[in-house]
């Protein structure tokens, strides 16, 4: 158990990346609430990981502070995106590789000298 000290401001600790559970004692340990407006009951042991929080990690807040988490993207947030591996790849070569069409043989430039 983590002893909580008795100084009016704390900071607030980073929760993002934490399950719900974890974050909940996190910020228990400083002295703050937490709440989650996508979420009754925060305590519960979920499988859920905090995607963001306010205030940010760092910021100084009176004790007994609200901290708010959320566990899911807003609409139009998006989250981290497709992470697997494209299929096929882009080929090599650069912009003149990708420029041409399949089957077409690649640009000519034409070379300028100075007299």
């Amino acid at each position: 158990m983590r002893l909580v000290s008795k100084s009016p401001d704390v900071r607030v600790p980073r929760l993002v990346g934490l399950m719900a559970v974890d974050a909940h004692e996190a910020a228990r340990a400083e002295g703050l609430s937490l709440t989650a407006p996508d979420r009754p009951d925060v305590r519960l042991p979920v499988v859920d990981y905090v995607v963001r929080q306010y205030p940010q990690p760092g910021a100084q807040v009176p004790r007994d502070s609200m901290v708010y988490v959320w566990f899911d993207f807003g609409e139009g947030e998006g989250g981290g995106g497709i992470r697997e591996p494209r299929v096929p790849r882009p080929p090599l070569g650069g912009l003149e590789r990708e420029l041409t069409e399949p089957g077409e043989p690649p640009p000519r430039y034409a070379v300028l000298s100075l007299p």
